[in-house]
């Protein structure tokens, strides 16, 4: 099994965090994230739909070997975003510990702070932490609004302790009806979106990625870069 530590971090006036940003130019596809850390193509499932999704068995056998690719290529660890439920996750930390790879696993919510699934986030996260003896290196929340999921943040502590990363939407839109519906991108507000990162940093100092996902762009992270590292100074 890979041994949890966390990769160095980029470190300004004590915030040991790495800010990274989504965005729809094809040529900042590969999004920086510290340690070359490769993202996996996935198979999610919304609550719902037929077969609920991947198996853990089967997420094992799908995402390896794209994760043992990654290995060969020389990235230092993976990270899996906008996972809907908790067995594609147990088979991709599976995957990865089979790779000896360490690996992130981000989950998304929807407007109530429930997986697509209908999972509790923080029970998904216990349940990936029991199924794999902890091995992921952290969990993160992605593709989704502070509004939707902050409320969590203030649940059982042990769990909201295994949360690493944060990207956020600035939209508050929902996914299916209103997001995936929309004609124009809901960009939000910047400087609103960094108030709630200042926010849940402050309460959360253990996050060690912010980013961005739909409706932002260079304008929200550098707002955030601004509001939490004057924050720390």
């Amino acid at each position: 099994m890979p041994q949890r530590t966390s990769p160095p971090l980029l470190t300004a006036s004590g915030l040991e965090t790495v800010l990274v940003f989504h965005h729809r130019d094809p040529d900042l596809a590969g999004q920086p994230q510290l340690g070359r850390a490769a993202r996996l193509r996935r198979r999610g499932a919304r609550a719902g739909e037929p077969g609920g999704g991947l198996t853990a068995e089967e997420a094992e056998t799908y995402h390896r070997p794209q994760i043992a690719s990654f290995r060969a290529a020389g990235a230092d660890h993976v990270t899996v975003m906008t996972v809907t439920h908790a067995p594609e996750a147990i088979g991709i930390v599976r995957a990865a510990v089979a790779e000896n790879m360490t690996v992130v696993v981000s989950f998304t919510v929807e407007t109530d702070a429930f997986l697509p699934s209908g999972h509790p986030l923080l029970d998904a996260i216990a349940e990936v932490d029991a199924a794999t003896d902890g091995a992921a290196l952290h969990f993160g929340i992605n593709c989704a609004h502070p509004d939707h999921f902050a409320p969590v943040l203030s649940g059982a502590q042990r769990h909201v302790a295994r949360i690493g990363l944060i990207r956020a939407n600035a939209s508050r839109m929902s996914h299916d009806a209103e997001l995936d519906e929309a004609e124009k991108l809901d960009d939000g507000d910047p400087l609103e979106l960094a108030s709630h990162y200042a926010g849940i940093l402050a309460d959360h100092p253990q996050l060690k990625v912010l980013g961005g996902c739909c409706g932002t762009d260079v304008r929200h992270i550098e707002a955030i870069g601004r509001v939490c590292l004057s924050q720390s100074r």
